[in-house]
């Protein structure tokens, strides 16, 4: 069983990309804007039917999303993030096909390593220039433990 988890897009003003989503579309009104320090980012977070999305703000010039842009010449989609039941399965299958993991810029990390949400690992932008992010979501019990590891 794999589903969108989210889609993430990086934008230069998360104010602004918002407004635009609740005034030209009418969605987003209900978003979550979070400014996350480790991620050195500021998101907005709204769901369109079953899938989250986000808009990802760089909050350093030289940031994860800011580059992104900076390297396209324009905002856009930046990831998908699958869920997946067995994050270590899935990535054996990916590379299996050749698939090339990607570096976590957050965590420094290949591979799969624990995350706010779950459990994630990237791959390279090898499906039409969109970074993939596979993610096993964790369950009630593996949350409440890594909410406990990180004193949140």
């Amino acid at each position: 069983m794999s589903y969108i988890k989210h889609m993430a897009y990086a934008v230069k003003s998360v104010d602004e990309t918002l407004r635009r989503y609740q005034t030209l579309l009418g969605i987003g009104h209900d978003a979550r804007v979070v400014v996350a320090e480790k991620s050195r980012i500021k998101v907005a977070i709204f769901n369109v039917g079953d899938v989250e999305y986000q808009l990802n703000e760089s909050l350093d010039a030289d940031g994860r999303f800011s580059q992104w842009i900076a390297d396209r010449g324009t905002e856009g989609l930046h990831h998908i993030c699958y869920a997946v039941e067995d994050i270590d399965a899935a990535l054996e299958s990916a590379l299996e096909e050749g698939g090339t993991l990607k570096l976590c810029s957050v965590c420094n990390v290949f591979g799969s390593h624990p995350h706010p949400e779950g459990y994630v690992a990237f791959l390279e932008e090898e499906t039409g220039g969109i970074e993939l992010e596979l993610m096993q979501v964790y369950t009630p019990e593996e949350l409440e433990q890594y909410k406990s590891i990180r004193g949140i």
